[in-house]
């Protein structure tokens, strides 16, 4: 969905109350805003959060990346 949104002079900008709603911004609240060669994405902290966990997900479901594969690992190279 492309929804246009006017930029005041001083930099302000409104999200328009529906969408407001489903992202869970009815009582106010914070967005963070990416710049990427395409554009600008604005993502609710919820989002960020979400996006976070799954970036960590695929480093701790990795094959090895234990604490104790770690120091399986470091002993091995100490010679231990």
């Amino acid at each position: 969905m492309t929804v246009q949104v006017n930029i005041t002079p001083n930099g302000r900008m409104s999200l328009p109350a529906d969408i407001r709603k489903r992202l869970g911004l009815t009582g106010g609240g914070a967005v963070y805003l990416d710049e990427t060669a395409d554009g600008v994405v604005l993502r609710t902290v919820p989002q960020i959060v979400a996006q976070a966990q799954a970036l960590a997900r695929r480093y701790r479901d990795a094959p090895g990346s234990s604490v104790d594969d770690f120091l399986a690992t470091r002993a091995a190279e100490n010679g231990e």
